[in-house]
């Protein structure tokens, strides 16, 4: 990781609201509203992006691989998509399942490489669970980092979820209302215990995967020069790094993935969910899931020691790492064009920062990309509307990794529905938007200001993404 990001120091992409283009037409100037040509680039993946804009549209391989590194990556693909059978089994390949898990295969989750659809499968959303301890958040004793909800024959679930919403109204400027729902949720029928009376729960999505590589290949320098923790520009907005612990090394490294920048690490990321969501264990976290009271979950039958081998981690991680971006869409519209200056105007920008360029990296496919993931892997404080109260890292309760918008306008198209931030309570684009409070409460209220049609012409732009 110190290769990776040890050079290549970005300039920060300033998007200048009150910014004009001057023409001159048969010596008329004529004014008009120029938007800041980060924001309408098609290759949002640089050379690797596909064309692709189906259902498939986030499974693609990065189209500058090599043919052998295809055929890596096609491995890759069936250890993701395949499910995980109990041990001992003749499939001794895809062995070793649970014995506490809450889905069978990383694609239950992530469907078709896309984010979690929690009310279509009751797949994807998962719940977080830690105390307070000395040196941070601790695992729950009884039911450790993560409630599982699933389980092997002959072990115990930890019990049963239960989610439903809140409606709450809200209306704006012009007089037109909306509706937006807050989660709530009970853990019942607890097999090994109470939960510890302090105990903090966050709901979980699960994220699209495609694009980390590249996202990974982004000089650190690059992210902290990003940084504005004190607010010294005075824009309200207070962008910071989460630091981390790198599991194999216990390296103190930048975090940039997860909902709260909380891993530092692709393979990390990988190995970390092979173990919470499936009960796979690997050489990055060898020990299953089991608390002390969970006497038949340590004593079931695995499927080795670690139960992925090195070499089919290995695949994985490099799918991940090369699923390709999907270009940009509609970018001669004059709804997205304008969409883009409201974008720049209202400040969204300062968060989901557009362009970035990736340094060198052992795959050359992601090697020195120019890109537009439309973040800055920051976090940033959301306001108490979205709060979890539950830290992570160097991360408050409050605050949260900006994430990358690339290839959200093709979320329906390959999900079949819509949710959206970390706990997946937005059912829209908008609602996302108007969920927005802390840092990001500016930006928020200019959006309710807008008439309908400026709204529009914003969701027009996301939608190009």
């Amino acid at each position: 990781m110190s290769d990776r990001h040890s050079n290549l120091k970005l300039r920060r992409a300033w998007l200048l609201a009150g910014l004009v283009l001057v023409v001159v037409t048969f010596g008329v100037v004529t004014l008009w509203p120029a938007p800041h040509s980060d924001l309408l680039v098609e290759k949002s993946g640089g050379e690797g992006t596909t064309a692709s804009s189906d259902r498939n549209a986030f499974g693609n391989s990065a189209r500058n691989l090599t043919n052998e590194q295809r055929r890596d990556f096609e491995v890759g693909d069936s250890f993701f998509t395949q499910n995980w059978v109990t041990a001992p089994a003749s499939t001794d390949a895809r062995d070793g399942l649970g014995p506490l898990f809450n889905a069978q295969a990383c694609s239950s989750c992530h469907l078709r490489d896309g984010r979690g659809s929690p009310e279509e499968n009751e797949l994807g959303l998962l719940f977080r669970l830690s105390v307070p301890g000395s040196d941070g958040p601790e695992p729950d004793p009884n039911y450790g980092g993560q409630f599982q909800d699933r389980s092997i024959l002959g072990v115990d679930s930890e019990g049963e979820v239960r989610r439903f919403y809140v409606e709450e109204m809200g209306q704006f400027e012009d007089g037109t209302t909306y509706s937006l729902r807050r989660p709530v949720h009970e853990l019942s029928d607890l097999a090994y215990g109470p939960l510890a009376i302090d105990i903090m729960i966050s709901l979980r999505l699960a994220p699209p995967v495609f694009g980390a590589g590249l996202l990974e290949a982004i000089p650190e320098a690059a992210i902290v020069a990003l940084a504005d923790p004190a607010d010294a520009d005075g824009d309200g907005i207070s962008g910071r790094p989460n630091y981390v612990i790198e599991a194999t090394t216990g390296n103190r490294l930048l975090g940039r993935f997860g909902w709260k920048a909380n891993v530092p690490t692709v393979e990390q990321q990988v190995a970390g969910a092979f173990l919470g969501d499936i009960g796979i264990t690997s050489d990055v976290f060898m020990e299953e899931n089991c608390t002390i009271p969970q006497v038949a979950c340590a004593e079931a039958q695995n499927g080795g020691s670690p139960e992925i081998p090195r070499d089919r981690l290995d695949f994985v991680v490099f799918y991940n790492e090369t699923l390709a971006v999907p270009a940009r869409r509609n970018l001669d519209s004059a709804d997205v064009r304008e969409g883009a200056e409201l974008f720049a105007s209202l400040g969204c920008a300062s968060c989901h920062t557009p362009r970035h360029q990736t340094g060198d990296d052992p795959i050359e496919a992601l090697a020195n990309q120019v890109i537009y993931p439309f973040t800055d892997l920051l976090l940033h404080d959301m306001g108490p509307d979205l709060a979890d109260d539950r830290p992570d890292g160097e991360a408050s309760g409050s605050e949260w990794r900006t994430p990358p918008l690339w290839g959200i306008g093709l979320t329906k198209t390959v999900n079949g529905n819509l949710h959206f931030l970390h706990d997946g309570r937005a059912r829209s684009l908008e609602e996302a938007i108007l969920w927005h409070g802390g840092e990001a409460a500016s930006s928020r209220d200019g959006y309710k200001a807008l008439t309908e049609d400026q709204r529009s012409q914003l969701i027009e732009f996301l939608n190009s993404l």
